[in-house]
Order: structure tokens, then sequence, then C-alpha cells
């Protein structure tokens, strides 16, 4: 029995080579399908691995408060020419004229986190860009004031040294923690802890050093995070009592000056004010307990904000995570649309091979008499013309593999698109075209087989 499906195996795979020009056409719809349906999914399983790690990276069920960026003057001429809703915002804006809102500060996240109980952990930021000085190397990076609990809400680790203490948080000291892109800056050599590095005015003892984190530029730009590689961390205590508190109002920064005040010095530097300055703080994170109280909590903090401002609408509340989740939906569905013109190649394939093995039935009449006479019962018939059938959607679905893993790769190298070809993909892919060449290959068959052996003998 072996021997007989060995040889009918062999007569379907000699009638494939023997025309191979149109053995190749017939499988061309196999393999673009294959192909397509691999890529596909490729990219959408390499979008939802960025969605992913978007969240990762602005933490999960987080709600961002940050002061609403104020409007350059001489913008209201420019408005009148605007569309209705920037007038509606013009006429907010009046209301809120003459009113006194205090900006954002730490009373207003230690109100956050005493009031609402579906908070979990409340982290204030306060962010400046200073340059970065140590034996001689200098840069320009972000000198970020934290708590303890911005490291638990974004899930940094420590690769060497020790987070903040209380003492260290209560009194501001001159300590902070360092990216791994600042060590390797300024200490490529060295162990970092324990040595002073210069941040502004300000001398900074290092305690820790962040565990690197992979994070891409348009991250840090569409999700407006910064990059923790890349960033000095220090108490927030530590920023507003020896760099720079916007809250306090003193006789030099009335005339648009900066002060800096340090261990042994006060540094005061001339210009404009911060477009910023009436904004303790620059952000804050709330954190709450269950992805299910995020709208509810969102509701809770625009009215306490109102209230806390003096009905001033002076802050911009963001919930990254429902941003990204309804951003991933949309990407779901477009990946389920391209999946299916995808699927669609595949069936076109299928209904190609079924044509031109219907076609091959009719040019081969005779040779099916011939086989018919010598004995070949109907099954072997059926399962001749099956086999090429077959052969022709698996050999398809091979080089449909191949072409996928190489556009996969071409589309990552070119357009910067991730791309991650998922082994599922490829097993999915290879069985439905393998399925399709049974399917659409059966009914050529059973036609061969039915055919009478004295016709197909007198056929021409």
């Amino acid at each position: 029995m072996l021997e007989r499906y060995k040889y009918i195996f062999n007569i379907a795979l000699e009638a494939v080579f023997l025309n191979k020009f149109r053995s190749i056409l017939t499988a061309l719809g196999i393999i673009f399908g294959v192909a397509a349906v691999i890529t596909m999914m490729a990219i959408g399983n390499g979008a939802k691995k960025e969605i992913l790690d978007q969240m990762k990276l602005v933490g999960v069920n987080n709600i961002i408060i940050a002061p609403k960026p104020e409007k350059p003057k001489g913008s209201s001429a420019q408005n009148n020419s605007q569309d209705s809703q920037s007038q509606s915002k013009d006429q907010g804006n009046e209301r809120n004229k003459g009113k006194f809102s205090p900006g954002l500060n730490m009373k207003d996240a230690e109100s956050i986190k005493g009031i609402i109980p579906t908070v979990q952990t409340v982290s204030p930021e306060v962010i400046y860009e200073t340059d970065i000085i140590k034996d001689g190397v200098r840069t320009s990076s972000k000198l970020t004031g934290v708590t303890p609990d911005f490291f638990k809400v974004f899930a940094l680790d420590l690769q060497e040294g020790e987070m903040f203490n209380e003492e260290q948080l209560r009194d501001g000291k001159s300590v902070c923690i360092i990216g791994p892109v600042m060590k390797s800056k300024f200490f490529p050599t060295e162990n970092p802890i324990g040595q002073d590095i210069k941040c502004g005015a300000i001398w900074l003892t290092i305690v820790g050093v962040l565990k690197k984190r992979e994070i891409s530029q348009s991250s840090v730009d569409n999700l407006g995070i910064s990059d923790y590689n890349n960033t000095i961390y220090a108490p927030i205590q530590t920023l507003l009592r020896r760099f720079k508190d916007r809250s306090m109002i003193t006789e030099s920064s009335l005339h648009g000056n900066t002060t800096f005040v340090s261990d042994d010095a006060v540094y005061i530097s001339s210009g404009n004010q911060d477009v910023n300055s009436k904004n303790q703080i620059d952000k804050i994170v709330v954190q709450v307990k269950e992805s299910s109280q995020i709208g509810p909590t969102t509701e809770i903090l625009k009215k306490m904000m109102l209230r806390r401002h003096a009905g001033v609408d002076d802050v911009e509340i963001k919930v990254p995570e429902l941003l990204l989740k309804q951003e991933q939906r949309t990407k779901d569905i477009f990946n389920i649309v391209l999946g299916a013109i995808a699927s669609i190649s595949l069936l076109v394939g299928g209904i190609g091979i079924m044509n031109i093995m219907l076609a091959s039935v009719m040019e081969r009449i005779k040779e099916i008499g011939i086989r018919r006479a010598i004995g070949a019962t109907k099954r072997d018939i059926v399962l001749q013309f099956l086999m090429e059938a077959t052969l022709l959607s698996i050999s398809g679905g091979l080089i449909g593999i191949i072409l996928g893993l190489a556009l996969s790769k071409g589309i990552m190298e070119i357009t910067d698109i991730l791309t991650i070809v998922s082994p599922w993909s490829i097993v999915i892919s290879f069985g439905v075209s393998a399925s399709v060449g049974i399917i659409f290959g059966y009914m050529p068959a059973k036609r061969a087989a039915i055919q009478d052996p004295v016709e197909s003998l007198r056929h021409e």
C-alpha cells in the first residue's frame, strides 16, 4: 500500500515539474496570500507591543495634571479669526479674568492624596532645564524634583545605590539619583555613588543610579514623558529650597530676575520670567487603585482643581492609558481589515488552483483513460490530482513564509515601523494554505476520477 501511495506521489510531482511556469503562476495567489497574512500580523504585533510599552512608560492607572500653557501677549487679536470653538475658549478666559489662581502647587498634591479615597499614589514633579557640569564636562539636561512615589508609579528600579531617605526628603538635602546615560557621560570608568555633580548653581551628591529603560524619542515627544535614562532626580524639597520655588514672590522675581540659592552663595540671573512662573510644580501624577476608577476620579479631580484654583480653569487633566487604549482599538480595527484583505488573497489563490486543476483535467483526459485501463482505481486518480493541488499549495505556502519574513524585515528597516513575526502567524497561514489546496483541489480530482475510461481513451 505504501509503495502505491509513493508511486502516485511521484506521478503528481512529475506533473507539477513538467509544467513549471504554469505551476508557479498557480501558486502565486497562495504565495502572496501567505506573505500578506504574515506581514500584516507582524505589523499588528509590533503596534501592540509599542502600545503596551508606552503604557508601561506612562504607568498603570495614571492621571496626569499639568498647567495649561499660557497664551502669549497679543494673541487675542488673532483669535478673532478663529473658529467658534476657539471663541468659546476666549469667552471662558474672559470669565476667569480678574480671578487669582495660586497655580499648581504642593498643597494640591497633598489635598488629592488626603481627600480622594480612590487615589493610591500621588507624585508631584518639578522640572528644570539646566547645565550639568563635572570635571570640565558640560551638558544640558533635565533636573527633576520628585518623591520616592515617582519611582513606584513608573516602575523604575535602581541599578546601584539607594533611594532617598526620610531625612533627605524632609530637609531637602543635596542628593540625587542619576539615569544610566548620565552615568556613562560623567562616570564612564568609576563608581558614581558618593560623587558630587554640579546642576546649575548647586552641587548634588549621587546616592543612586537607575536601571536602563528602553524608550524611543517618539514616545518622549508623543507622551510628554521625560527620558528616564538622561535625567537627574533630586528630592522635590531640594529643588524648591535650594534651586528655585516659583511660588515665592521676591523683589528680583518682580523685576524679571531668577534667583538660585546654593549652600554658600546666591546667584541672580536677569531675564524674562518663566511662562510657568505662577505654578510651583510642573506636574502631578495621580495613580488610582483600579482601572474602573479612572473615569470617576478624573471628574472629581476636575471639580477639585477648579475649587482650589478659585474657579480658574488653568490646569489640564490627561488620562494616557485611555488615550493609548483608544489608539490600540483603532489599530486593532485597522489590522483586522488588513488581515481580512490578506486572507481574501488566500481564498483567491485557492480558486486559482481549482481553475488550473480543472483545466489540467480537461487536458489530460486521455492520460486518465490510460491509467484507468492499466488498473488505476478512481481513488488513485483522486489522490493523484489531490496531491498535485496540495503540492502547489504547500510549496506556495513555504515560499510565502520566506517572502513574508523578508517583507516584515524590510518594512522595519525602511520605514522604522516595529514588526514582530509571531510563530502562530506562520503556523496559521501555512495551515490555511495547505487546507486551501486540499479543499479546492478535491473538485478537480473528483471530476478526473469520474471520467469514463473508454470515452477517455477515445478523447483527442
